[in-house]
């Protein structure tokens, strides 16, 4: 997944889909870490390296949109933009809320919302720049479906609000979303917004090995997006776990360059006058700083989703 970034990025094709939005888009790269180094070690350096060119990003009044091969990069965004009165809206088949003491997998991106919600490697995520937790009260989940057992037990038995797979597909997504960004809205006005490829249904296509039937489609996780900037100030916004090995078709790749272009193309990133910003990969990353020249239907400066 690791070069799932690259491939979203396409030699300029976002760069062109998002000018076509009234967004210019630059690029930076976050340097890539020795790949002989234990997979933890390396995840929280590029979380490390993350933080520090989001927070420049940020204090440069640019909206941070990263694109990464792993849920994990949720620490370094998240420290880099400030966690302080922060929510999470978070897109997901998986809960990624698993724990050292419970996880059966040994695979670290399974503990990416744990971590950031304190429940799991604090003292290894506090060598993050400014990195603080985020209280589970303050995170909504959305789309979650294929769950161990003891990951739907550890699930229900937390403040994490969630809105299951199954719940969309039943009561619609919109319907199903509405009340739960009300409750969320009670709690914080601000919020990083968090997208797993793998939220989408299989029948759109199949963004990784872990894509689960029963998700959203591209139209419904569009309107989504679009319920969240119309509730929500977004502070930051990632785009994550995209495989082009398991996308032939390359469905997911036309999905994902919609969603990705939608986040900094919405007048309700963090501000409607400032520059957009995105990061990509596991292992490297790239930055497009944008500045918007359209304006919203409203009149307001920003620009037309």
């Amino acid at each position: 997944m690791g070069v799932g970034p690259i491939h979203l990025l396409g030699g300029g094709e976002l760069s062109q889909r998002l000018a076509g939005l009234g967004v210019h888009a630059e690029g930076e790269e976050i340097d890539p870490v020795d790949e002989g180094l234990p997979e933890m070690t390396r995840v929280i350096e590029l979380d490390r390296r993350l933080a520090r060119s989001v927070r420049a990003a940020a204090k440069a009044d640019r909206f941070p949109l990263v694109l990464a091969g792993n849920c994990n990069s949720c620490l370094g965004t998240v420290a880099g933009v400030g966690a302080e009165r922060l929510g999470v809206i978070w897109f997901d088949t998986h809960a990624d809320f698993d724990t050292a003491d419970d996880n059966e997998s040994g695979f670290f991106d399974a503990m990416g919302l744990s971590i950031l919600t304190g429940s799991s490697f604090q003292p290894l995520a506090g060598t993050i720049p400014e990195f603080q937790p985020i209280i589970e009260q303050r995170v909504l989940l959305v789309g979650v479906r294929d769950l161990e057992q003891y990951q739907e037990r550890r699930l229900l038995g937390s403040h994490v609000n969630t809105v299951f797979g199954t719940e969309l597909r039943t009561a619609g997504a919109l319907t199903a979303l509405e009340p739960a960004f009300d409750r969320l809205r009670s709690r914080t006005s601000a919020v990083y917004l968090h997208v797993d490829l793998d939220s989408l249904d299989t029948s759109e296509g199949t963004a990784n090995e872990y894509a689960a039937p029963g998700g959203l489609t591209v139209a419904e996780l569009e309107s989504a997006i679009e319920l969240v900037f119309q509730r929500f100030t977004v502070a930051a916004a990632a785009v994550t776990a995209y495989d082009p090995d398991h996308d032939p078709e390359a469905r997911i790749l036309a999905a994902g360059r919609r969603v990705v272009a939608r986040s900094p193309a919405h007048p309700g990133a963090t501000s409607s006058r400032r520059p957009i910003g995105a990061i990509r990969g596991e292992t490297r990353a790239a930055w497009p700083r944008c500045s918007r020249t359209a304006r919203s239907p409203a009149g307001g400066a920003g620009c037309r989703s």
